[in-house]
Parts: C-alpha cells; sequence; structure tokens
C-alpha cells in the first residue's frame, strides 16, 4: 500500500532532501507527451528538484531527447526516453515493461499527451470524435490502468490529469468533442480519487485557460489576436507552460498530501469575469 511521506518542509520535500543526501533520486516521475509544451515544462521543474523523470513522446523523439538532456542539466539522476502513444494498449503495455525493468516503482505519474481541436460539431466528423477521445480520454484510463502496479509499490504516490476550462465551460474555442473529453478527465479524476485512495494514491487534476503553446498558436499569431485572448482574462496575461507545471509539481507531491479529487483551475481568473 503507498503511504504518504510526510512533510518536514513546506518548499521542499522531505523525501527529496533525505534522497538527496543519500545521492538517490528524490522520486520517480513519468510524463506523458512531455516533448514540448506543457509536458515539457512539468518534466524540466520536476528534475530541478532532483527527480528522475520519463519523457514519453508520440513522434518528436529529438524534441524529447532535449528535454532529457537538458533535465540532466537542471539535476535530474536519471532520464529514460520513450515512445509512447496513448491511444494504444500495445504501446502502453510495451512503455510499461521498459520502466518497470529500470525503476523499483513510480510516484508520480502526470497524464499530459492530448491533442487539440476546434470547429462546430456540423464540421466534426465521426473520426474526429473518436481520436479525440481516444487520445484525451482513454488515453488517461490506459495508462492510468497500466501503471497502477508501479504506483502501489511506492511510498508515496500520486496522479495528475490534464483537465481543461473546456471541460468546466462551454464558453471557449474549443470542440464539442475537445471539451467533452476534458470533462470526463475531470470526471475520471474525482472518480478515481475515491477509488484508489485505499492504496494511498492521491489523484487530481489541473484545468488550464489557453497556454502558450504550439496548439494554440492560431489564436496567438497576431497582436490583435493576442490582446483579444488577454483581454479574456481578467489578469490581462497568456498562461505559461511554467504556470502550470507549478500547480502540477504542487499537486502531484506531498505538500499537497491532504488534497485528492480537486480540479485545479490555471485560468488568470477567468471564472471570475
Amino acid at each position: 500500500m503507498a503511504v504518504q511521506t510526510p512533510i518536514l518542509n513546506h518548499a521542499r520535500l522531505a523525501a527529496g532532501v533525505e534522497a538527496e543526501r543519500e545521492g538517490k533520486p528524490a522520486g520517480y516521475v513519468l510524463v506523458t507527451g512531455a516533448s514540448r509544451g506543457i509536458g515539457r515544462a512539468i518534466v524540466l521543474r520536476f528534475a530541478a528538484e532532483g527527480y528522475a523523470v520519463a519523457i514519453t513522446y508520440h513522434s518528436k523523439r529529438d524534441q524529447a531527447l532535449e528535454v532529457a538532456e537538458r533535465a540532466r542539466r537542471l539535476g535530474a539522476p536519471e532520464t529514460i526516453v520513450l515512445q509512447l502513444d496513448v491511444s494504444s494498449p500495445d504501446s502502453v503495455e510495451k512503455a510499461y515493461h521498459r520502466l518497470e525493468a529500470e525503476w523499483p516503482y513510480l510516484n508520480v505519474l502526470v497524464n499530459n499527451a492530448g491533442v487539440f481541436h476546434v470547429g462546430g460539431i456540423e464540421e466534426t466528423t465521426l473520426e474526429d470524435w473518436e481520436h479525440v477521445i481516444r487520445v484525451n480520454l482513454t488515453g488517461v484510463f490506459l495508462v492510468t490502468k497500466t501503471f497502477l502496479p508501479m504506483l502501489k509499490r511506492a511510498p508515496w504516490a500520486s496522479i495528475v490529469n490534464l483537465a481543461s476550462i473546456a471541460g468546466q465551460t462551454g464558453n471557449v474555442a474549443a470542440s464539442a468533442v475537445y471539451a467533452a473529453s476534458k470533462a470526463g478527465v475531470i470526471g475520471l479524476t474525482r472518480r478515481l480519487a475515491v477509488e484508489l485512495a485505499k492504496y494511498g494514491i492521491r489523484v487530481n487534476a489541473v484545468a488550464p485557460s489557453f497556454v502558450e503553446t504550439d496548439m494554440v498558436q492560431m489564436f496567438l499569431d497576431t497582436p490583435e489576436k493576442r490582446k483579444k485572448i488577454e483581454e479574456l482574462h481578467p489578469l490581462r496575461m497568456i498562461i505559461q507552460p511554467e504556470d502550470v507545471a507549478e500547480a502540477v509539481y504542487f499537486l502531484a507531491t506531498p505538500a499537497s498530501r491532504a488534497i485528492t479529487g480537486h480540479v485545479l483551475s490555471i485560468n488568470a481568473g477567468r471564472f471570475a469575469a
């Protein structure tokens, strides 16, 4: 049974501090979809705290290798790069066996891999619908279910899922299928928080508004468009990947040991407007 580690220092994990003294990783972290954007920022945040990080990519191996090199420079004692299609059971199983052969357990699973989709329901095909749901929602299910044995073996463990403001409100530019997939992630997060509590495994989600990544450049590629997006948010800002990474780090580590089943909105005040 996974048991949460006591906190001796609010700023850094007690387990991590002790591990550094012994020359061991602060913990073991798997981030899906980590070759760029939010996933990359999450990997680097954990690396800076001395965690061993596993970086998965779908097709951009060169970018994943660059993230691994950067993570090592920041302090990750170990990096593993894995090709992974979260929508494929065979691919997920293969990644699991590779990681299980390298690591004793898994402290943190971050389900970040996903695809974006825009357009009205009249333009959305059944193929579009099935692809987005398969990656964004079924992928979270497959990865979580497959890697659960490694999480259960850890002295403390948690899961953080990447949801979206689109899963909380219909008043965003994303398509119906994208909104449905992210609403599903929120529902899955809450149910798993209850189901996995018996193992001491916490499950939370973050729900960002627009984050400045390649995925949403179509909304930010002119000064006029950028200003329009900024004005949607009371803080008059566009969220950066590092903002999301900081929230993920907090929810993933024992600093938030009393929080589970929570969806942390990272939206620069957009809900308050």
